[in-house]
């Protein structure tokens, strides 16, 4: 099944996330801003996940998720920080690539597929460090659209 994701990717300065909630909060405001959701809504949602456990998988990344009644497709936000945080990943690992997907409610095996494309564009380690090493969020946005076509087609 193919996975129809939106994206939008921004690149931001560590000094202004201090730590997880921060980050969510930055990640929940992208997402209400590109695509008029509500910031409130989806940070809860965020949380609410993560306090099952850490959605830190380990490389210095994380994909917070949740699902939400205003979506009508996956959608994703990508956060790079200039310096990894705390986000109390599986290796323990400080935290700097965050890939915050939201689905509709209803999405089933299609927010699984959407979590499972995701990790697979963050299994490569040549596309991973150049997603660590991406100057701006212009950058990341390129090599992730490539990907993402590249797995389409």
């Amino acid at each position: 099944m193919d996975v129809n994701i939106t994206l939008v990717a921004e690149a931001v300065s560590s000094a202004r996330l201090a730590n997880k909630h921060q980050v969510i909060d930055k990640l929940a405001e992208l997402l209400a801003e590109v695509y008029d959701l509500k910031a409130e809504e989806i940070s809860e949602g965020l949380e609410q996940r993560e306090a099952l456990g850490s959605t830190g998988f380990g490389k210095g990344i994380a994909i917070p998720h949740c699902r939400s009644a205003d979506v009508r497709r996956p959608t994703l936000a990508v956060l790079k920080l200039e310096e990894p945080i705390d986000f109390g990943a599986a290796d323990a690992m400080p935290v700097s690539l965050f890939f915050a997907l939201v689905s509709p409610e209803n999405a089933g095996a299609t927010h699984l597929h959407a979590l499972a494309a995701i990790s697979r564009i963050t299994r490569d380690d040549s596309r991973l460090q150049k997603m660590h090493d991406a100057p701006d969020g212009d950058a990341l946005f390129a090599i992730l659209t490539n990907q993402f076509l590249r797995d389409a087609a």
